[in-house]
């Protein structure tokens, strides 16, 4: 997945427009919690990655933990986290989190593969987890592969990359 160098699509390009318009689509499924459906807009190979972000000197090349990850996973692993949220094992998210996605930013670039898009986002995640605890807020930045195919857009990559080292936030339990 590499974007071509200046390949930048415009805003009135169709192909930006209808991956903004899936981004815009996805985060109410999201905010819903209607992860059967999301599944269906992922990509039999779909690889979810969020690495752990590391404070780094400057000019030490990285930062993110080499080799470390809060997520890491396939469209099997995601599909068992949904499946999970159905049985009473599901503590972690009973009552239900409220769920607000806030896109932003949505960058569109061409890449060597004219079936595929390069999508490049920021989103601020606003989780409320009842009565009794703060509201949290996690910032980060997503860039996605989107594949098209004959079913519409599918995600084949999401790599997402938060904005702060320590995470604030109860658990990880819902999806970015």
């Amino acid at each position: 997945m590499t974007a071509r160098s200046g390949a930048s699509l415009p805003f009135d390009d169709q192909r930006h427009l209808l991956a903004h318009r899936w981004l815009v689509d996805e985060t109410y499924l999201l905010d819903a919690q209607n992860y059967a459906a999301w599944l269906e807009l992922l990509a039999e190979d779909v690889r979810y990655l969020m690495p752990v972000r590391a404070t780094t000197a400057l000019g030490a090349g990285f930062d993110t933990a080499p080799g470390m990850a809060h997520f890491d996973e396939d469209k099997y692993s995601l599909s068992r986290r949904v499946a999970r949220f159905a049985t009473e094992h599901a503590w972690t998210e009973d009552p239900p989190s409220r769920l607000r996605h806030h896109l932003s930013n949505v960058r569109t670039f061409a890449t060597d593969r004219a079936d595929e898009l390069l999508v490049d986002s920021a989103v601020l995640l606003f989780r409320s987890r009842g009565d009794v605890r703060e509201p949290a807020l996690v910032s980060y930045g997503r860039q996605d592969l989107l594949r098209s195919t004959s079913d519409g857009w599918l995600l084949a990559l999401r790599s997402i990359t938060v904005d702060e080292s320590v995470l604030r936030i109860q658990n990880l339990a819902v999806f970015l």
